[in-house]
């Protein structure tokens, strides 16, 4: 297998590597760069929980390979807040809304939230509900993931 350079922001942050071609993001983010936010859930591009942000697009890093992200921008979950101990908005209404259990697919809504809620001025609850669609979650019942959105669309209001 060909190995290719592979140079980009993560986070903020400068990162290399030589990668496999055939290397997903998903891969490299988690073992080569040791970058644990996105999951590995069905690595089908189908549950959401890998989802990441290239170049501001909330995109399924299972289905991107790593050599795309050549000279991008990527950012994860850990890239979210300011600080360990100082979370983002839309990750403290998570909190404050109980919208977690296992916080096994919380970083791929959390991602596609903020993805949306940057491109768009004003989202509304329907398209964040859309966007939403094509996340999984085994745990909440998605009850909680609501509430964030009604509270995301009246502070709005």
């Amino acid at each position: 297998m060909s190995l290719h350079f592979v140079e980009f922001e993560l986070n903020g942050c400068q990162i290399d590597g030589m990668v496999e071609a055939r290397r997903t993001l998903l891969d490299f983010l988690r073992c080569d760069v040791g970058c644990t936010g996105p999951h590995a859930g069905c690595e089908h591009g189908v549950c959401g929980a890998c989802t990441v942000l290239v170049e501001g697009q909330a995109v399924r890093s299972c289905l991107m390979l790593a050599v795309q992200a050549n000279g991008k921008t990527v950012e994860t979950v850990e890239g979210l807040s300011g600080g360990p101990k100082e979370l983002h908005p839309i990750q403290q209404l998570f909190r404050e809304e109980f919208a977690l259990q296992c916080g096994f697919c919380t970083p791929g809504f959390l991602m596609t939230l903020v993805a949306l809620d940057r491109s768009e001025p004003r989202p509304n609850a329907a398209e964040m509900r859309e966007a939403l669609s094509g996340h999984l979650c085994r745990c909440t019942g998605y009850q909680g993931v609501l509430r964030v959105i009604d509270r995301l669309t009246e502070d709005r209001k």
